[in-house]
């Protein structure tokens, strides 16, 4: 694939870049792709996939060589039955995809909160468990999971910072046309070398991954706040899915809850979280084939008030003896103390993109805006019922982090109820929208050449204002 992009404004609008695997420039540019994949043979039971992807970039306005490369993929894979095994760099996983995969998701988050292919790739080892029918329940139940470690290499605080993942959901299948799902998805970084030597490493050993994969505190050796916490930086998101399958359209309603600790994990950061609605013809060769309605709300992050857990002297206060201390609130999704860069890979957020990163004066990028309101449509379908598109709408209201506003003061400490209107906060305003698509060409009936479009457009208060476009061509060989 060959793509260029050129914007009224320098930088590239935000729909131009978000969830493109970072393989897009921030300003006028070019990136190149080069991709290779063999895919599970599903006619076979043991079955194997390997996949690899090169990419280059040009931006016009860069620091150092407007020039950079990449790899952006290399994996390989194995499947028996439900249980599968991939090791490499792999992109993640896209749901409520519109008229065509290709086009990606029509969901800010690409239906995960805390890991959507906004970033680079990060490379390491997963165990799948794909849905398996737990027995005695005549198929109505399901369960499936993950299990995987990586690292990052990034130029971050905690250098060489490792990764380790868990997921679990249980599914309740009606074998007629409902379906509900709950379950979790976790993330947890420890290990690696802080840049600051204040700052007490975590040790890679077989003893700190268990505490890491047990949640547990820190031995002795650790750092003070790991010992009163938990080992390393924890986060994550429970999902709870809702569905209808009927015969000629799927209907899907999904709350996904972000956390940062147990009380998020309590449900005491109620109503933060992302509300989608999505609706999707069977035959994706319509005008309009399917159409996604999001609400996203991060204000309350369990509370305005977060106590110190330490007196004067260092020693821990113990709370159950003092029920007037609220050490809860303040949750600031995907930020930490210790791993000052946060939930981000190679300076981009890698979930859900509206949580914009910055970088401070010290030059350390992490999540700079961890509470904001949005409202996003996505639509898509077949123009002429044969080229793919995709129209993405998204109205955010951008309030920074408690700690750090965009516009001072804060609500922090304030004590006001999420239901209430709240004074104190004031938020930045952003629209972004896009128009996406390819129209396909064959030739002696085979698809082997797309022509590749974009319009975008940013107006508001936190992105520069502009319009741009790209334009690309890409080579498909079967």
């Amino acid at each position: 694939m060959l793509l260029g992009a050129l914007s009224s404004g320098g930088s590239l609008p935000f729909w131009a870049v978000s969830n493109q695997s970072g393989i897009m420039p921030e300003n006028n540019g070019a990136v190149a792709l080069l991709s290779a994949y063999k895919p599970f043979d599903e006619s076979h039971t043991l079955q194997w996939q390997a996949g690899a992807s090169l990419a280059a970039n040009y931006q016009a306005v860069a620091e150092g060589s407007p020039f950079q490369g990449f790899v952006d993929e290399l994996y390989a894979g194995v499947r028996w039955k439900v249980l599968r095994a991939d090791l490499g760099m792999m992109h993640r996983e896209r749901e409520f995809l519109g008229a065509d995969p290709a086009l990606g998701s029509l969901s800010v988050s690409e239906g995960h909160i805390i890991e959507s292919n906004n970033a680079r790739t990060i490379p390491g080892y997963k165990l799948v468990l794909e849905p398996w029918a737990i027995p005695f329940t005549r198929g109505h139940l399901l369960l499936n999971g993950m299990w995987g470690d990586y690292k990052t290499f990034d130029d971050r605080f905690v250098k060489g910072a490792l990764v380790h993942r868990v997921q679990g959901f249980l599914t309740f299948d009606s074998l007629n046309h409902f379906y509900a799902q709950f379950g979790i998805d976790h993330y947890a970084l420890w290990g690696g070398t802080p840049s600051d030597p204040k700052y007490v490493p975590i040790a890679v050993n077989l003893s700190n991954y268990f505490r890491i994969c047990t949640g547990r505190s820190a031995s002795p050796s650790g750092s003070r706040s790991d010992q009163m916490n938990c080992l390393g930086d924890h986060g994550g998101a429970e999902r709870l899915r809702i569905g209808w399958k009927a015969d000629k359209y799927d209907i899907l309603f999904q709350l996904e809850k972000p956390y940062n600790d147990k009380s998020g994990m309590r449900f005491n950061n109620f109503p933060d979280g992302i509300y989608t609605l999505h609706w999707g013809l069977k035959d994706k060769r319509n005008w309009i084939s399917d159409a996604l309605v999001e609400f996203h709300y991060t204000m309350w992050q369990s509370g305005t008030i977060h106590e110190r857990e330490t007196d004067d002297s260092g020693a821990q206060i113990d709370w159950h003896q003092n029920k007037s201390l609220n050490i809860f609130g303040m949750d600031s999704y995907f930020t930490n103390g210790e791993y000052k860069s946060g939930w981000t890979h190679f300076g981009r957020m890698i979930g859900c993109p509206l949580f914009f990163t910055s970088t401070s004066a010290a030059g350390i990028t992490s999540v700079g805006n961890n509470r904001y309101m949005a409202v996003h449509l996505g639509v898509s379908g077949m123009l002429f019922r044969k080229a793919p598109y995709k129209l993405m709408l998204t109205f955010s209201d951008n309030y920074g982090t408690y700690s750090s506003p965009y516009i001072p003061p804060s609500s922090a400490r304030s004590g006001w109820n999420w239901w209430e209107k709240n004074t104190i906060d004031k938020g930045l305003k952003q629209f972004s929208a896009a128009f996406t698509g390819y129209v396909p060409f064959s030739l002696k009936g085979r698809s082997c050449l797309d022509i590749i479009y974009g319009l975008y457009a940013d107006a508001g208060e936190l992105l520069p204002r502009c319009i741009a476009g790209s334009l690309g061509i890409r080579f498909n060989i079967k």
